[in-house]
């Protein structure tokens, strides 16, 4: 086995596990190019041009669905600020919802945010949501009860 199929095959088991395939469908998708009916049949059988292949497929499959997650986060993060800024009885609008996320995490544009920082945003921005909440309630129960200090000095 040549450095490049070795490649090939290393590529093919880590898009197979980034798509959540089972061990029957790789079995599956291997046995597609089992044309000996070969029952101990493996990926390390597969020849170069069918790994190629197959990777090519199943990156596109990746890429499709890690396109439709950025699109589920971006709606999320989009949805967590506007939460907040309603909270706090703040007039928005999605460009500036898009801004404020844009100068959280310091890339240029709102499609630009990668995974991972659209899911610390949207984290971020749900506690301050919670945060906001705990406040005001706790703010509301116990300032109701307590008394202000007068500033006559009369009273003593």
């Amino acid at each position: 086995m040549d450095k490049h199929h070795a490649a090939l095959l290393k590529t093919f088991h880590t898009l197979c596990s980034e798509l959540g395939m089972s061990k029957d469908e790789k079995l599956a998708l291997i046995n597609q190019f089992n044309t000996e009916q070969n029952p101990e049949f493996s990926s390390a059988d597969l020849d170069t041009h069918d790994l190629l292949n197959i990777c090519g497929t199943l990156e596109t499959n990746l890429n499709k669905q890690k396109g439709h997650n950025l699109n589920l986060l971006r709606k999320r993060v989009i949805a967590a600020i506007g939460g907040f800024l309603t909270l706090t009885n703040q007039q928005h609008d999605i460009a500036l919802i898009k801004g404020i996320a844009c100068r959280a995490t310091g890339y240029p544009a709102f499609n630009k945010i990668p995974a991972e920082r659209l899911r610390n945003l949207y984290s971020a921005f749900v506690k301050k949501q919670k945060d906001f909440k705990a406040v005001d309630a706790f703010a509301n129960a116990h300032l109701g009860y307590m008394q202000p200090k007068s500033t006559d000095k009369s009273i003593n």
